[in-house]
């Protein structure tokens, strides 16, 4: 009981804090905090579009006379850069600030796209996607390193649910571009890629500031991973990548390949059901806003991803019409947590570790997110999609298990 009216207090000496100023200066406070969050937000579509959304030329790169595999392999190349970097780059943003490190990332990942479309070889083009992949990551700690500093904690769960909302996006963009594109040949699709990543650079540019840091956070304190619940939430949300990256790299191909669709009729659909997880990202923070909790939603959320995989394993196996029903279930289901974790990371870091924190966070998942798609195409190739779709289905189950919900602050609770 007293954690809850703690949580109440929370919110009512946040909501002071922010009419501190009164009048226009209130209003031009809000109205750039959310000219803020949507700059950051497209900063983060522009880079998961080419992070997560080259499964969509899959199939044009296949015509090329790659297979599965190496295809695969192709797709994971963005991730694995990102790995190298993405702690060094949350550290720069505590550093120096977001809008330095959201600009510069974004402006190296499209310069590198670009030269990546004049590619001539399958080597040359992985070695240009690692690298803007690399340049990409800024994009992950800084836009989420600016919604803690601009939004109070009753306020948060919805503010990073929109941020995170952007990860739907890029893919839905990518479903509804990447493969007419395609047809045009891959350099097409990747100055599309690489000129996104440069107008959204020049945006944040133009709109973005970093928010008034207080004397403790310039001071620092120590590090929030002596606790083990920072941990476990990472842990919990690397395995909650497997469905998901599961879902958003072989929809398309087992649409096609299964069910006999044409590419873009499936694309169509896919960018829909992407637009669905970008919705069911800003209930989820929504939904922990007005619980003043965010494990509890995450927990239910995995349990309920675990089920919806079970199903479309089963439908599958079966040859079920009901099986893309499931599977589009199943791509609004398995991102819809991501914005909770994030939330719950940044909040329990505090404002002079957050960068840093989801770095981590961003790169336990991402580990999980390079390594999925080429394990799963040689799991599909030896065993088919039903058998992948059950195995899949443990890993959203085994997260529920370790999302720390009795550990949790009132959401807001900054501990910095």
């Amino acid at each position: 009981m007293s954690t809850t009216r703690d949580w109440w207090r929370e919110r009512a000496r946040a909501a002071r804090e922010q009419a501190g100023g009164g009048g226009a200066g209130e209003a031009a406070g809000r109205r750039r905090r959310w000219v803020i969050l949507f700059t950051g937000m497209a900063a983060m579509t522009a880079g998961c579009t080419f992070q997560y959304g080259l499964a969509y030329l899959i199939p044009a790169l296949r015509r090329e006379g790659l297979s599965l595999e190496q295809a695969g392999l192709l797709v994971a190349c963005p991730t694995a850069g990102l790995l190298l970097t993405l702690v060094a780059w949350g550290a720069a943003a505590d550093r120096w600030g977001e809008r330095l490190v959201l600009g510069t990332g974004l402006s190296l990942a499209g310069a590198v796209l670009l030269a990546g479309a004049t590619a001539h070889t399958t080597a040359e083009l992985a070695a240009c996607l690692a690298a803007a992949g690399a340049a990409g990551a800024s994009v992950y700690a800084a836009s989420g390193r600016l919604i803690l500093g601009w939004f109070a904690g009753h306020e948060r769960g919805l503010a990073m649910g929109i941020r995170q909302s952007a990860q739907p996006l890029g893919v839905a963009v990518a479903a509804l571009v990447l493969p007419s594109l395609a047809g045009h040949g891959r350099s097409a699709a990747l100055v599309f890629l690489g000129a996104f990543c440069l107008a959204a650079a020049s945006l944040v540019a133009l709109t973005v500031r970093d928010p008034p840091r207080r004397k403790h956070e310039r001071a620092g304190r120590r590090s929030p991973y002596r606790e083990p619940m920072l941990w476990r939430i990472h842990a919990a949300s690397s395995l909650l990548v497997v469905p998901q990256f599961t879902v958003a790299t072989f929809a398309l191909v087992f649409l096609v390949d299964a069910r006999g669709w044409h590419a873009t009729e499936a694309g169509r659909v896919l960018a829909v059901a992407a637009l669905c997880g970008a919705a069911a990202r800003l209930g989820a923070g929504f939904w922990s806003d007005q619980v003043g909790r965010r494990m509890g939603p995450m927990r239910s959320l995995a349990v309920a991803t675990g089920l919806i995989m079970l199903a479309l394993a089963a439908a599958s196996a079966s040859a079920s019409p009901l099986a893309v029903a499931a599977l589009l279930i199943a791509a609004v289901l398995a991102v819809s947590t991501n914005g909770l974790a994030f939330t719950a990371v940044a909040e329990r870091a505090g404002s002079s570790w957050a960068g840093r924190a989801l770095g981590i966070q961003n790169t336990a998942q991402n580990a999980f997110a390079a390594a999925t798609p080429p394990v799963i195409a040689a799991v599909i190739g030896s065993a088919g999609y039903p058998a992948v779709f059950g195995v899949v289905a443990a890993f959203p189950l085994l997260a529920a298990a370790l999302v720390p919900v009795a550990a949790e602050r009132p959401a807001g609770l900054d501990p910095s």
